[in-house]
């Protein structure tokens, strides 16, 4: 069994700060500088004790916590540590690139691979017939064996006709480089929002209607149009930034 952490030895007083919120400043310092993703959480009954407060106040600090990310509840073992958010600056990057980056050790599970006629948006993209048949690849990607996102890809078989012979568990920018010679040189990416259907959400792990960030990514191979792929991220696992300059009015 786990030892349980030391608890920040700090008083919850009557006052302005209601006490649920000093309890969660608490556990926030807690998770920040003495837990890692991934760990336990300690109980309620071992919070009560500790700082003298009910268990309503213990639950709703632990709520706000969970609502901001910081913490995930699993039915019937706990409340653990989230997984650190993956943060992207739109940069050209694979998603292994992205969480290597960051210390987090990406894995993925294969949901589906096969050629396939593509639908018809893939289809222009790739400048080809109607109905073509392409390499269909979709994944759910996980960040230290935590699922972040789903990446519903398409590969266009002129460049990249045996795709699914090759180790897709890994990096498949790699695996363009490497082996097919077409490195992912650019990129146009479409970001909106989609609520979380059944399959997203239980494959995700969060609510049904959840919202989720959608982007849609047309990659190319200098003047190659390589793949088509739409991926949904948790929004509370995964931040776009990005710099915005401004541009001189010279009218």
């Amino acid at each position: 069994m786990p030892k349980s952490p030391v608890l920040p030895a700090r008083a919850i007083v009557d006052g302005p700060v209601p006490k649920h919120a000093q309890l969660r400043d608490i556990l926030a310092e807690l998770c920040l500088h003495t837990l890692k993703p991934g760990d336990l959480l300690p109980g309620e009954r071992i919070l009560e004790e500790t700082y003298g407060v009910s268990r309503i106040t213990v639950r709703r600090a632990i709520g706000d916590l969970v609502a901001e990310g910081r913490l995930r509840r699993v039915r019937g073992k706990g409340t653990f540590v989230a997984p650190n958010p993956l943060v992207s600056r739109l940069h050209l990057a694979s998603f292994s690139d992205e969480m290597g980056a960051q210390d987090v050790k990406a894995s993925s599970k294969i949901l589906l691979s096969e050629r396939a006629h593509a639908p018809a948006d893939v289809t222009a993209f790739f400048g080809d017939d109607a109905g073509a048949t392409h390499t269909h690849l979709r994944r759910l990607r996980l960040g230290d064996g935590e699922p972040y996102s789903i990446d519903d890809g398409w590969y266009n078989s002129k460049y990249v006709p045996n795709l699914l012979e090759n180790d897709v568990y890994k990096s498949v920018y790699a695996i363009l480089d490497s082996d097919f010679q077409v490195p992912i040189t650019d990129a146009d990416q479409t970001v909106t929002a989609v609520a979380a259907d059944e399959l997203n959400a239980e494959l995700l792990d969060v609510p049904v209607g959840t919202p989720l960030l959608h982007i849609i990514r047309y990659s190319r191979s200098n003047d190659r149009a390589v793949e088509w792929c739409s991926s949904v991220y948790r929004t509370d696992r995964y931040h776009l930034t990005t710099r915005v300059d401004r541009v001189s009015d010279r009218r």
